[in-house]
């Protein structure tokens, strides 16, 4: 019942808490007091000691911590052509805490002429032995903040044309990770997971949207970024329902999702948050395709508590019940930075929680 290829059956989302000398690297960037290549220097460095500490940790997979970015989503998004940084009037509001006011806007046709994180891969491919992953946004990502994403109305009248064409950006983009070496992708999906909440299905509809359509809208763009991939690549999605300083932006189970998770996106695995009731139950496991893995996240990344073992292997074990044993594997409920400020937990609690869960997988899968 072990596993060789991803997902793994210990497995994390991608992003770990930021080091100080990191931290400190881009403060000093942002005030000018070090050049582009002091940086890159400083986040090499970081990234190399990042990777070696997960090996150490018995993960077969290594990210690079998402290291060089600011945010989960935002730094990818304003790599495509057409789209630009947006500072604003407000951030988004998280439960007691509102986000950095940062977006996007779409000032020119969307698109993929090169991407800067293509580089950030082979760095990471050049310097692991186990296997390296990729963490990008869902395509969802441009569009689902609660806050209504700027569209320049003379560009895409429409939004027909503005979704046909972020699914092509994304499918080539993802089709340039694979010849790049990448044969494990991620994409991190929020707004389908958003969609589980009423809360948040109302917001979209004050907006004029309609949330009935936005769920397989976002399936179909999955799809489409995934539609050119080579045989022997791996492509999970990782569903939360938003991670900011050890904050979250909603709740509700997967159930009002389940059948565009299950019955219309292509992934091959689903990376799926279960820390806590805000999830909901196991039960939308039984609907989980033949050949497909749940990844469950069990292990929360919001505060540096260690779980105790046994509560989790029972918690895998009720899973079993809906799904198979042997197509279920275990993580973190999301990264442990979702941002670059990190959630409150120390980096040795980290750590601890990623041992912990490689421990568990041996003892529950061999």
């Amino acid at each position: 019942m072990h596993r060789t290829n991803p997902p793994f059956r210990a497995d994390h989302v991608g992003s770990l808490l930021r080091p100080a000398a990191l931290k400190a690297a881009r403060e000093r960037y942002a005030h000018g007091e070090i050049d582009a290549a002091a940086l890159k220097a400083a986040e090499d460095r970081e990234i190399e000691g990042v990777i070696k500490k997960q090996e150490e940790t018995g993960l077969h997979s290594v990210t690079d911590g998402e290291f060089r970015r600011s945010w989960w989503h935002l730094d990818f998004l304003w790599g495509l052509d057409g789209v630009e940084r947006h500072v604003m009037d407000t951030g988004i509001a998280f439960a007691g805490v509102t986000t950095r006011n940062e977006g996007v806007r779409v000032n020119g046709k969307l698109g993929f002429s090169g991407h800067p994180m293509i580089e950030h891969f082979k760095f990471l491919k050049a310097h692991v032995k186990a296997t390296p992953k990729m963490t990008i946004p869902a395509p969802s990502a441009i569009y689902g903040r609660p806050y209504p994403t700027p569209i320049d109305k003379t560009i895409y009248p429409t939004l027909e044309k503005f979704f046909a064409d972020l699914g092509e950006a994304y499918r080539k983009v993802v089709r340039a990770f694979a010849d790049a070496g990448c044969r494990y992708l991620q994409l991190d999906e929020v707004f389908i997971a958003m969609l589980c909440d009423p809360k948040y299905r109302q917001q979209m509809k004050e907006r004029g949207d309609d949330p009935d359509y936005l769920g397989p809208l976002y399936g179909d763009l999955i799809n489409v970024a995934i539609s050119d991939i080579p045989p022997d690549m791996t492509v999970t999605m990782h569903l939360c329902r938003g991670n900011y300083k050890s904050t979250f932006m909603g709740s509700g189970g997967y159930e009002a999702m389940q059948e565009v998770l299950f019955d219309r996106i292509k992934v091959h695995g689903y990376f799926m948050e279960y820390d806590t009731a805000r999830a909901g139950g196991f039960e939308p496991l039984r609907h989980l395709p033949k050949g497909r893995l749940a990844v469950l996240g069990l292990v929360t990344t919001k505060t540096g508590a260690l779980e105790g073992k046994d509560a989790i292997k029972r918690r895998i074990e009720e899973a079993a019940k809906f799904a198979d044993l042997d197509r279920l594997c275990l993580s973190p409920q999301c990264g442990f930075a979702s941002t670059e400020e990190g959630n409150t937990l120390a980096e040795d609690q980290e750590w601890a929680k990623l041992r912990m869960i490689v421990e568990v997988a041996r003892e529950v899968w061999g």
